[in-house]
């Protein structure tokens, strides 16, 4: 005599593939968190990278030693730096000065990027 089973999965079946798709999940989350914060720091790092560069134009072409950044950033043919938005909800800072390090802050509302390159 033939068997009555049929041929679906059962129950016990159907929760290990949810339980192993659970645990690769959970394995994937923090390293996509990783790579995207990464991401976020170095888009930021390259906006400050230019902010430096427009602020250091200015350093040499009017013989200043500070200059604000609203100064810099904008789409007038008078400003250095086209303008950029937030990456991830960061400020800049406000007046650069010749000299000392330019910093983002509030990244992703924790993290704090530096650049030393003035």
């Amino acid at each position: 005599m033939k068997s009555s089973r049929s041929a679906g999965f059962t129950l016990v079946e159907i929760m290990i593939v949810v339980v192993i798709i659970g645990l690769l999940a959970a394995m994937a989350v923090p390293a996509f968190q990783k790579v995207r914060a990464t991401a976020q720091d170095k888009s930021v790092f390259s906006n400050l990278r230019q902010l430096g560069a427009g602020a250091n134009q200015i350093f040499l072409e009017q013989g200043v030693s500070s200059v604000a950044s609203t100064t810099l950033v904008g789409t007038n043919s008078s400003q250095y730096v086209k303008t950029f938005g937030t990456v991830a909800g960061e400020s800049y800072t406000a007046t650069i000065l010749q000299g000392t390090p330019i910093t983002a802050s509030g990244i992703a509302g924790q993290r704090t990027v530096t650049y030393t390159g003035l």
